[in-house]
């Protein structure tokens, strides 16, 4: 994230100017092998340059929510940016399910890794290995895919006109990129939006290592006393849930609600639904698995719901010559915010459980408090005067 947040803004600026095809192919690329190479780490450090240097060359977020927003009609703006939503969600899911079932594999899966072999000797390689094969199958995928800025129907003009409107176009580009860069800032509904995006993310993701740590407690500590893959498969579940919400949810309570209202309604019921996690930590057996399913399928919609509400205002705010720049704003604060999450919210949930017999919030019920305050503020942060809707001018109304 903090390798992200240094190179987030350089990433868009250069989709703005040569497309968001080839930043989206390098971020990929860079995937697969620093994933690769952190599977393969022998050192913590190692694993620390790793990651920065896969977050410094990874700007792909940014260029994929313009591209997402350029792909459709304004209409079906919601569908296309509630894919990206849910990719991402699904990838947090993913991710550690897979960390969960594939890492320590010569521990878990001994006749097929025997000891002593090479996935006993890099016991977290297999779940990279995995996720960088996936990555490369992608990136080859995306040399296929159309670019969707600068498309211009130059059919039928002959080579010197397109070659002399494409000059023309390129000067006045430059000549406007620091002006359209420095009014990305004065734009109170693009940068209102982004700042309220960001608290979300630094709820969601302190959220996730909250979840995992808490799942995996012993009852004692207020946990659930779940093994690695018992997280697996509740956080799987959820990702099930999430693909069929996008498809055939969202776009309709999008439509009628809008992007906003909807983001929160949702967020208000998360509230009560994330302080009721420490006592769903006090049921047994498969009710204990039922519920909290359930709860964390509905957590992971809320989530979807609000950061892809908030991913329409952004682009919808700005132009398309502006898109990659204003995703990498976003992007820059978002990682700075998500940088401190892990930490954070690791350190709150050790101190509570530190706290068990405490008058006041004891145990578990302090951390999700907790995390209760970051998305109550988040909530606010959605509501007029600060966060504001700006309408964009069809062009047909310039006439």
């Amino acid at each position: 994230m903090l390798g992200r947040s240094l190179t987030a803004v350089l990433w868009g600026m250069i989709s703005d100017r040569y497309g968001r095809k080839p930043v989206i192919i390098i971020g990929i690329v860079a995937v697969v092998i620093f994933n690769t190479l952190f599977g393969l780490s022998t050192s913590f450090w190692m694993a620390i340059t790793t990651r920065f240097l896969l977050g410094s060359l990874n700007g792909v977020l940014g260029p994929v929510k313009a591209y997402a927003t350029e792909l459709f009609r304004e209409e079906h703006q919601a569908i296309g940016l509630s894919t990206v939503s849910v990719a991402w969600g699904i990838g947090l899911i993913i991710g550690p399910a897979l960390g969960g079932y594939l890492s320590q594999p010569a521990q878990k899966y001994p006749k097929i890794f025997p000891k002593y072999s090479f996935c006993d000797k890099f016991p977290y390689f297999l779940p990279c290995f995995i996720i960088s094969g996936f990555a490369l199958t992608v990136a080859i995928a995306c040399i296929w895919i159309p670019e969707t800025l600068h498309n211009h129907n130059d059919s039928n003009k002959s080579k010197d006109d397109v070659e002399a409107l494409e000059n023309e176009t390129d000067k006045v580009e430059k000549q406007r990129t620091v002006q359209h860069n420095e009014n990305l800032f004065m734009n109170w509904p693009l940068m209102s939006s982004i700042i309220a995006y960001s608290i979300f993310a630094l709820h969601d993701i302190a959220y996730q290592e909250v979840f995992s740590l808490w799942s995996v407690s012993p009852l004692g500590l207020g946990g659930l006393n779940f093994t690695t893959d018992d997280v697996g498969n509740v956080l799987s579940i959820s990702g099930v849930v999430l693909v069929i919400y996008n498809l055939a949810v969202y776009p309709y309570v999008e439509k009628t609600c809008g992007p906003i209202g909807i983001a929160r309604i949702t967020g208000i019921c998360s509230i009560p639904l994330l302080q009721s996690y420490p006592f769903i930590a006090m049921l047994s057996g498969i009710t204990l698995y039922i519920v909290i399913s359930i709860a964390s399928i509905l957590k992971n919609i809320i989530a979807v719901t609000i950061t892809t509400g908030l991913f329409l205002i952004q682009n919808r705010v700005v132009e398309q010559h502006q898109r990659g720049a204003a995703n990498g704003i976003s992007m820059t604060v978002m990682s700075l915010f998500k940088a401190i999450g892990p930490a954070t919210g690791g350190t709150i949930l050790t101190w509570s459980q530190k706290r068990m017999d405490a008058s006041f919030l004891p145990g578990t019920q302090m951390v999700f408090f907790f995390l209760n305050l970051v998305e109550g503020l988040g909530i606010l942060l959605m509501f007029k005067p600060f966060l504001i809707e700006k309408k964009k001018t069809h062009p047909d109304q310039l006439h």
